[in-house]
């Protein structure tokens, strides 16, 4: 059963997605938040596999929550939500942790699929949403980087998947892309996910722009 944390200052939204999200076999609601602060307390209690985080929130923001829960050591995962275009706050929330967005209108079925896809340690990311990402990397301009020394552990077909999860590509894509199987592609996404010490595909994408292996535009 995947374990999920509803945090959202809307007592509706909440429920909503509580009944929804409920009647699924494979997902079970353990609790819910009002704030970004009463959720880290939550996670902590429930451990959640999954938490569906609201990014305008009182007391504190989704953005610093997301920060505190996806710390080193947490298997929370976090999953934003949002009725607000992404452009603001695409960047810091993918920075902070986030392994995901999801507009608050999608469908019951997307949310549930999205929290599967999730809790598999998977990155919800939409190539909408790398284009917003990459877009913000030009905006930005230069920012400090993370060490690229470690890009140097990747060999060269590592380094080349890295490249197209960057640019939003799936397993398959990127299978058909460079003529492999698909579980080729996924053994060699979690060797560069280990090899670089990053959590998901989400953390995958900003740590090649920021160590420039890809550049907004290419």
């Amino acid at each position: 059963m995947i374990r999920v944390l509803i945090a959202d200052d809307q007592g509706m939204v909440r429920t909503g997605f509580t009944v929804f999200l409920s009647s699924q076999p494979d997902i079970v609601v353990v609790g819910e938040a009002a704030d970004g602060r009463e959720a880290i307390e939550r996670a902590a209690e429930l451990a959640p596999d999954v938490v569906l985080m609201d990014v305008r929130m009182p007391v504190m923001d989704g953005l610093e929550a997301t920060r505190r829960l996806c710390s080193p050591g947490s298997r929370s995962k976090v999953l934003i939500l949002t009725t607000f275009d992404l452009d603001d706050y695409v960047y810091e929330a993918l920075r902070a942790g986030a392994s995901g967005f999801l507009l608050k209108d999608a469908s019951a079925a997307q949310l549930a699929e999205a929290v599967r896809v999730v809790a598999a340690g998977d990155a919800l990311i939409s190539p909408g949403v790398t284009r917003r990402l990459i877009h913000e990397f030009a905006r930005l301009g230069p920012r400090p980087a993370p060490s690229a020394v470690r890009l140097s552990q990747l060999t060269e077909r590592e380094s080349e998947v890295l490249t197209l999860v960057a640019q939003a590509l799936s397993n398959q894509e990127i299978a058909r892309k460079l003529v492999l199987a698909e579980q080729t592609v996924k053994t060699h996404v979690g060797r560069v996910l280990m090899k670089l010490g990053l959590r998901d595909r989400a953390q995958a994408i900003v740590y090649a722009y920021e160590t420039g292996l890809v550049r907004p535009g290419e």
